[in-house]
């Protein structure tokens, strides 16, 4: 009879524990993680191709150096800050490393200006491709950032939503992660005069 209500007891824990959230959280913020790291990913690549940007732009347009250099200080600074997936629960962390990236956009945004003035390098096929591929991974990193508010709602919502919110509370502790936010420069509508 005992081995009876063990069993029962066992089952029921079972039963109990497989649907109150604990794996699922744990997949969604493993989903977060995973988001993060595409994002870093793709920062990486366009830091990547920066040096290859500015050395070609700097072979034609030599007397633009503060420009350049603007944009090879404003790439060190967005290199040199790094979050770990511990760090997404931190909002001071994502400011700034958000507003690292946006003094390189920025600086980038001027360089494109600095472009502009001399037609030989527009027409430069390095530079063409330089400036595709950058404009891709410019692309990479908001479809990378939209994926990771995605997986960041899914998973502050599941820690919030019940019994998830119990699962967390009472056995997993998971922290609030924090959503990647929009510069406070893009907020401005660019003036575009002809």
């Amino acid at each position: 009879m005992k081995r009876f209500i063990h069993f029962g007891v066992l089952i029921f824990i079972t039963f109990a524990l497989s649907s109150c959230g604990y794996n699922s959280l744990q997949l969604k913020e493993e989903t977060v993680f995973k988001a993060w790291a595409d994002i870093e990913s793709t920062l990486q690549r366009r830091a990547d191709l920066i040096p290859n940007l500015v050395a070609t732009v700097k072979g034609y347009a030599q007397h633009e150096q503060e420009t350049l250099q603007k944009v090879i200080d404003a790439r060190a600074k967005a290199t040199s800050v790094q979050l770990s997936p511990a760090d997404l629960s931190n909002p001071a962390a994502m400011q700034q490393l958000q507003a690292a990236q946006g003094e390189l956009s920025s600086a980038l945004s001027r360089l494109m200006l600095v472009v502009e003035r001399y037609p030989d390098l527009k027409a430069n096929q390095n530079f063409l491709d330089l400036q595709n591929q950058l404009e891709g991974t410019e692309n990479r990193i908001n479809v990378a950032r939209q994926r990771y508010n995605e997986a960041v709602e899914m998973f502050n919502g599941s820690i919030r939503r019940f019994p998830e919110s119990l699962t967390n509370k009472f056995l997993l502790h998971l922290a609030k992660k924090e959503y990647f936010k929009a510069d406070e420069a893009a907020k401005v509508v660019p003036k575009v005069t002809f």
